[in-house]
């Protein structure tokens, strides 16, 4: 019989990784039709049982694994969109810490997914107040990747939807940090704000102790 939701339910709790690359094709196809997969929502704790397993995909060592699940939970936010918004809480965490992955797949997909919960299940601040705990994040990797979803973030979205004097400190925070390219990234990522704000963001520096000369 044709699979459904307390099918995948079960499976995604595989832990082989041949299994795993099975059932996520499977729940792929499944999604993208919703004619064959009415029940997603019927039953709230078992899609929270699927979502909670597919973050855990997305925290493999096998990056295979790691990109099928963000393929997953894509394919769930397509289809949820604002419903997903609950889920949020559980995604953004692995989510940062994808951003830091050693594979720039992996890395581009995970702010990917990030980009398209801005799209389609919250507001792009919603998001950013979740995400700001990524600029102190202990891998260098994901604290640049912040860096760059917020680039990426002002260069789709503008200035507007987000409060950026919330932001702002975060990267001033980060201009100073041990790490080389995250120092880069920052100084990027402030440029930008410029580019949307101008004098406002150069006046908030200098309050903030920021030498002149940076």
């Amino acid at each position: 019989e044709p699979p459904n939701m307390d099918y995948f339910c079960d499976q995604v709790q595989q832990k082989d990784v041949g299994r795993r690359m099975q059932v996520g094709q499977e729940l792929l196809e499944y999604l993208s039709d919703p004619a064959r997969s009415p029940d997603v929502e019927q039953d709230q704790q078992r899609l929270d049982k699927v979502i909670d397993e597919l973050t855990g995909w997305v925290n493999s060592s096998n990056f295979k694994v790691a990109l099928l699940g963000l393929d997953v939970l894509g394919a769930f936010v397509n289809r949820l969109s604002g419903r997903f918004k609950s889920y949020i809480g559980t995604v953004l965490l692995p989510l940062i810490d994808r951003m830091g992955d050693a594979k720039d797949q992996v890395r581009e997909q995970a702010q990917n997914l990030i980009l398209k919960l801005m799209d389609e299940a919250a507001p792009p601040m919603y998001i950013w107040e979740r995400l700001a705990v990524g600029f102190k994040h202990k891998n260098y990797r994901s604290r640049e990747g912040v860096c760059l979803c917020l680039i990426a973030t002002l260069n789709i979205y503008g200035a507007q939807p987000l409060s950026l004097s919330k932001l702002v400190p975060h990267l001033c925070a980060v201009f100073g940090d041990s790490n080389s390219q995250v120092r880069d990234a920052a100084i990027l990522a402030i440029v930008e704000v410029y580019r949307h704000v101008g004098e406002k963001v150069r006046i908030d520096l200098t309050k903030r102790g920021i030498p002149p000369g940076r």
